[in-house]
């Protein structure tokens, strides 16, 4: 009879604890989307999303909502993507190793921690007030961009990092310059990475409630509003006041959950989308 080895049984040991730990979220995840979808049968349809709110928001759909949180988050996408990733190629390409620079590593990286409460009060102070932008989308996504700068910035370094130094050793030794460098050899073997970090954040931004909330969302519009400089609405807001405000939550109830629904599946077009330009980038 043949005894079992100890580091087998480590081996094995680990495997498990690996394989229940995907099970678990795998499990969570299922249930999340699963009890979404099916508490919103019934509700979402296309008359759902394609109509405005009527009745007191208990009939009718949540057409500028969609809108609102799509143009919120193109804001804040044009104002944190380009910030965040020069301030990335700066800090690995061109600044030195100084006591500065690891000290503003750590503040960027800290700042992913702060609460988006924080954020919301920040953007309240500086856009609403400092700037004069007003309680507006403008305010909002400026926000949000400022919550989305620290993972943008973050991954891209983290991307940056792992390109093959030979890769750029070899780009100069053909004669090139650095910033030939950058943008021909590195920037696409990183792009990638950049891109990843991109919709985690943007998926992060388009999902939060408080930093809009006092900087430029509303509870109800009688039209939709396109200007940056008006106040809008947007889906994670109107969630909020459906579970919690509402002065009929049970009736609401199907709004609630088909509105996250959404909310999910923008998320999920989002994150299709960075996987086919990732794979288009690696294909090269």
């Amino acid at each position: 009879m043949h005894s079992i080895k100890p580091a087998n049984i480590k081996e094995n040991i680990v495997f498990a604890l690996l394989y229940f730990s995907f099970f678990l979220v795998l499990v969570f995840l299922i249930l999340i989307i699963g009890l979404t979808f099916y508490h919103s049968l019934g509700t979402l349809s296309w008359n759902f999303i394609f109509e405005p709110p009527l009745n007191g928001m208990k009939e009718g759909g949540i057409f500028p909502m969609i809108i609102g949180t799509l143009l919120v988050t193109f804001i804040s996408a044009i104002f944190a993507i380009p910030l965040g990733i020069f301030s990335a190629i700066y800090l690995v390409e061109y600044a030195k190793d100084t006591y500065y620079t690891r000290l503003t590593r750590m503040a960027i990286r800290n700042l992913s921690a702060v609460p988006s409460i924080v954020y919301g009060l920040f953007g309240l102070a500086i856009f609403v007030k400092t700037m004069q932008f007003g309680t507006s989308m403008l305010s909002a996504g400026l926000t949000l961009g400022l919550l989305t700068l620290p993972t943008i910035i973050s991954t891209s370094e983290e991307a940056l990092k792992i390109v093959p130094k030979t890769y750029k050793e070899g780009a100069y030794a053909l004669g090139a310059t650095r910033w030939q460098a950058l943008y021909k050899i590195i920037l696409p073997v990183a792009f990638p990475g950049i891109m990843t970090g991109i919709i985690l954040g943007l998926s992060r931004a388009i999902g939060e409630t408080a930093p809009i909330l006092f900087t430029g969302v509303a509870f109800y519009l009688p039209h939709l509003s396109l200007d940056i400089f008006q106040q809008f609405m947007a889906l994670p807001y109107h969630l909020y006041i459906m579970s919690t405000q509402h002065h009929d939550i049970e009736g609401v109830r199907g709004i609630a959950y088909s509105t996250a629904a959404v909310l999910i599946l923008i998320a999920l077009m989002l994150n299709i989308i960075a996987s086919v330009i990732r794979h288009r980038f690696r294909e090269r």
